[in-house]
């Protein structure tokens, strides 16, 4: 007879399923262990040696300071004029007018940032004299690209009143120094001297002794981006800017569609003459000169920057 096994009830209880094991966590314990972690990462963190990336230091604001003052006065001959030459001088007498029926637009006041460019301001202040048959008195305004700029100072013959300047005009070494060129044509009234879009004859600008005194004054509305780190701003319009907008509002000579492109594959095909069909674009139809200019006295000349 075999023997029979007898288990007991707790025993067989307990083999099969042992007590849960009850971890009992102290929340104070608990509460200490993470703010330890805190501390811990945070003092980690700030021993850790930090890469410094030091930015180079801005650079200093542009002298926009206005050291002198320039008017000018422009004036409109309503029908093809005939200058008014002086035999002696090869040209028109700058003490008279140019146009016997001229009537009058108004005056620009310029102010000149003699700080920032004085070789270009000295020149131009030289151009300006009003008894100087070399100045700009008697000159034309000979382009005008509405709603960006007109040009005035081409350089070429005293009896079709353009500009010749004097032998002894220092040259402008301004003129290849990158600091010149920070200015942006932003508004309306800057006042830059012409590189870009300078027309000067080439046979003119091959001579030696070529000093470059053509200027331009953007009319607005908006900014002219297409002139910026091109040309040399010099100073900017402190009244006549009703001036400004009279003068861009004459009509110009645009050409036809079919006559840019023809001239445009002229200018392709090297024909020189492309360039010189090209010198009658964008002149105005009605004669605009600059009938009087000259440089204001005042007792303080230099008033706070302000940028173009």
């Amino acid at each position: 007879m075999a023997r029979s096994l007898t288990l007991h009830p707790q025993l067989l209880l307990s083999h099969h399923h042992p007590p849960p094991l009850h971890l009992h966590l102290n929340p104070k314990t608990h509460s200490l262990t993470r703010r330890s972690l805190l501390l811990s990462t945070s003092l980690s963190i700030a021993t850790t040696p930090q890469l410094s990336h030091a930015s180079p230091p801005p650079p200093p604001p542009l002298d926009t300071t206005i050291t002198d003052r320039i008017y000018m006065d422009f004036s409109l001959c309503p029908t093809t004029f005939l200058p008014n030459t002086n035999p002696t001088l090869g040209g028109p007498d700058p003490s008279t007018d140019l146009c016997s029926e001229s009537l009058p637009l108004g005056r620009l006041v310029l102010g000149l940032y003699g700080h920032l460019v004085p070789l270009t301001v000295s020149n131009f202040k030289s151009m300006c004299s009003p008894t100087s048959p070399s100045s700009y008195k008697n000159t034309l305004v000979h382009k005008i690209f509405p709603g960006q700029f007109f040009l005035a100072g081409r350089q070429g013959r005293r009896d079709k009143a353009e500009v010749r300047p004097p032998v002894d005009l220092p040259r402008n070494t301004e003129a290849v120094d990158s600091k010149a060129f920070l200015l942006p044509h932003s508004r309306a009234g800057v006042v830059s001297l012409c590189l870009s879009e300078n027309d000067d004859d080439e046979d003119i600008k091959l001579d030696p002794n070529y000093r470059n005194v053509e200027f331009l004054i953007t009319t607005g509305p908006g900014p002219c981006p297409q002139l910026d780190n091109k040309n040399i701003i010099f100073g900017t319009v402190l009244e006549g800017l009703d001036v400004i907008s009279e003068i861009a509002s004459i009509p110009t000579y645009k050409p036809a569609e079919r006559i840019r492109q023809f001239n445009d594959l002229a200018k392709f095909l090297g024909d020189e003459r492309a360039q010189n069909a090209r010198a009658i674009w964008n002149r105005p139809l009605k004669t605009v000169y600059i009938s009087d200019c000259g440089e204001l006295k005042v007792a303080k000349p230099s008033l706070t920057p302000s940028l173009p």
